[in-house]
Formats: structure tokens, sequence, C-alpha cells
């Protein structure tokens, strides 16, 4: 099903460099916006009178809008490369940072979220992994997985940061120091550092699917599993980023245990995935995929034992979490080559960010009525049906290789 190599970077820096400059603005790029309100929702409610869901709303509609502009970022990255497109995600995570911290009026703020969320659609995992996958074509597996190396201290930098600076310049000099570091560091490293690759005007498909080709309804039927993962996914890992320290207070455990134990994520996510790139290249990203699902199950199930386990199921939560992203990069690529690579991940990011941008409210509606353990229900019979849908691609894979096709 694989299609031929993509055209390879012919001008700019070296691989190791574009990995290690995208890595750093990475980081940069997922603690100012992503992460932001983790630290800063509370001062915000506070000093704005706002509820701290109205606050919070901000970010969900930000991912709405950055999923509902994934499919032409995609296309984008497709016909014209990485570059000019990661470009615009620092300038718009600049503007959108400079309007949030002036925000006096809701509707300010609300509009700060929106160029935010688009700034995030050009700028996060999924544009990042579309731009290695355009300019290392087959040979991106080992990036990927390299640059969520780099991704996984985003909050062990970021938010530590954010509170030095919340407490030395206030929440809206947190968002003018981040949005000067948008457009004096991380623009410019996009500009200069990012491969320049040659236009083309093949882009926009998912590599050739035409109905008169008969390998179309197995690509669609791929297709479909992978988004089914996707959105799946996505409405788990929101849930749980938003609610897990409220699952471990409903447990009983005080507000200091349960941040104790909730910095386990970080750390087991990056060793997941030092794993991952240490091995990864001996075995077919299925395996990832497989990993990344088994843990995410298991980890909700341990969460559904109580107390004792908690401090286990946020492990072996990070791990998986730490793994999917890399399998979220990798699946697309061993599944429909590099061929129009980055509109399929744009099409793919619009359904797991429409169903982060969703997901967390209708959760916190069933926690706030029935508890965590309905919530967690919910999210084990979720991560069943993702475990199933793994096998099924599994046996379609297999029975691609028995077929013969490439």
């Amino acid at each position: 099903m694989s299609a031929g190599l993509a055209p390879r970077a012919k001008t700019g820096p070296a691989r190791r460099v574009v990995i290690v400059a995208l890595g750093v603005t990475q980081i940069l790029a997922w603690g100012s916006s992503y992460y932001l309100l983790a630290v800063l929702g509370t001062p915000i409610a506070a000093d704005t009178g706002w509820s701290l869901s109205i606050v919070v709303g901000g970010l969900s509609l930000g991912l709405l809008a950055g999923g509902l502009a994934s499919p032409i970022i995609g296309r984008t990255i497709d016909a014209k490369g990485g570059r000019p497109v990661l470009a615009i995600s620092s300038l718009l995570m600049g503007f959108g940072l400079i309007v949030l911290g002036s925000a006096h009026h809701l509707a300010t703020y609300v509009a700060a979220w929106l160029v935010l969320g688009v700034g995030m659609g050009c700028g996060l995992y999924d544009a990042a992994f579309a731009t290695l996958g355009r300019a290392f074509g087959n040979e991106a597996r080992s990036a990927i997985v390299s640059l969520t190396l780099w991704g996984g201290f985003a909050s062990t930098v970021c938010w530590p940061l954010t509170a030095w600076l919340l407490d030395a310049y206030g929440w809206r000099g947190v968002c003018f120091a981040y949005a000067a570091v948008q457009l004096g560091f991380s623009l410019p490293v996009h500009l200069l550092l990012m491969p320049r690759l040659q236009p083309r005007s093949n882009s926009g498909r998912i590599p050739e699917i035409q109905p008169a080709d008969p390998s179309a309804p197995a690509q669609r039927q791929a297709f479909m599993l992978f988004s089914v993962l996707v959105t799946l996914g996505g409405a788990i890992a929101s849930i749980m980023s938003v609610h897990l320290l409220t699952f471990l207070r409903m447990r009983g455990l005080d507000l200091s245990a349960a941040v104790a134990l909730g910095a386990l994520f970080g750390p087991a996510q990056v060793a997941a995935r030092v794993v991952e790139m240490t091995f990864g290249n001996r075995y077919h990203p299925i395996w990832t995929l497989a990993a990344a699902k088994g843990l995410v199950g298991l980890a909700v199930i341990l969460l559904l034992a109580r107390i004792p386990l908690a401090g286990l199921a946020i492990i072996t939560y990070g791990a998986g979490n730490g793994v999917w992203s890399i399998a979220r990069g990798t699946m697309p690529l061993a599944l429909f080559g590099p061929s129009g690579y980055a509109t399929l991940i744009g099409r793919f990011a619009l359904f797991g960010l429409l169903a982060q941008a969703i997901s967390p409210s209708i959760a916190a509606v069933v926690l706030d009525r029935f508890g965590s353990d309905a919530v967690l229900s919910v999210l084990a019979a979720m991560a069943l049906v993702n475990a199933s849908v793994t096998a099924a691609l599994w046996v379609f894979l297999a029975r691609t290789k028995q077929s013969g096709q490439p």
C-alpha cells in the first residue's frame, strides 16, 4: 500500500539539527499553549471574575479551531513543506498570547484562544510529524520518535517556568513573555533551521485512492480503523489530563498527595519513549500501537481498583500515552507510505482535536452527577473498543501482507 519515497530535503540544515531545533520549539509551543492554563487557569479566574470552567473553556475552543483547520494545514505541508506552516504557528501563537495578556473582556479572551488554537494546529505534534514525514519520507520514523522525546519534557520545563514568571510578573506578564519567546526565538528558528523543500502540486490526497484502484477499499478500511483509534485516543488523553487529579482526590487523596502522584506521569512518558527510540526500529509500528492501547487500558482498570494501585496506574498510563504519541505519527507512515502523509496527519488530527475539545466537558458533567467510577467505567469501555480496533488493524495488516500488496 505504500507509495514511493517522498522527496528528501535538498537544502537546509542536517537532520539532527532539524530534530533538535524542532524539539526545543515543541517544548516552548506546548508550554505556551496547551499546558498554559494548568498554571494560569486559577489566577486568570481570580483576576477577571470569570468562572474557572469559562477560563478553561477557552482552551477547548482553541482545540476546536485547531482541529477544524488541521486538514488545510496538512495539505499545505504536503504542498510546501512544514517550514512556512511552523513559522505561521509562531506568529499566531505570539499574536494570540499578546491578545490573551491584554484581555479584559470575555470576547477578547475567546478571540485570543481561537488564534492560539489555529497556532496550535499549525505547530504542535501533528504539524511537526507532518513536517518530518514530508522532509524525510520513509526514514521519518526515528525522527518522529526523537521529537516526542523532546516534547515529553514540555510540562517538566514549562510548568515551573510558568509558575516562576507568574510569581514575578503576574499572569498577563507570563503571556507577554511567552509571546516574546514565540516571536523572538521560535519564529527565527523555524525560518532558519527547518528544511526548504520544493513545492509539489499532487498533494491533498490520501495517496491516490481512486474508485477503480483495487487497493482503495483496503485503504479506506485502514483509514477508518485508525480514525477510530485517533478519536478515542484523543478523548481518553484529554479526559485523563484534565481530570486525573480529580479522580485521585475523589479516591480520598489530599491535593499534595494527588499532585505528587501526578508528577509520575511525565517521567513514565519519557522513559517509554526512550525504550521505543532504542528498540523501535526492530519491529513494526503496530507493536507500538498495541503496547500503547494495552497500557492505557490497563491504567484505567488500575484506577478503578482504588488508591493502593494509583501510583502504578499513573506510571502505566504515562508509558502508554508516551508511546501512543509515537504510534500516532508512525502508523500512518507504515500504512500509507510517505506520499500524502502530511495530508493524512491533518485529517487524523481533525478527529483527535475535536475529541480533545469536547470530551473533558462531557466528562465533567458525568463526574459531577455520577462520580469518578462512572467516568472511569466509560474510559474502560473506550479502551476496550480501542483494543478491539487495534486487533482488527493487526489482522488487516496480516491479510495485506499475505495478499502481497506493497
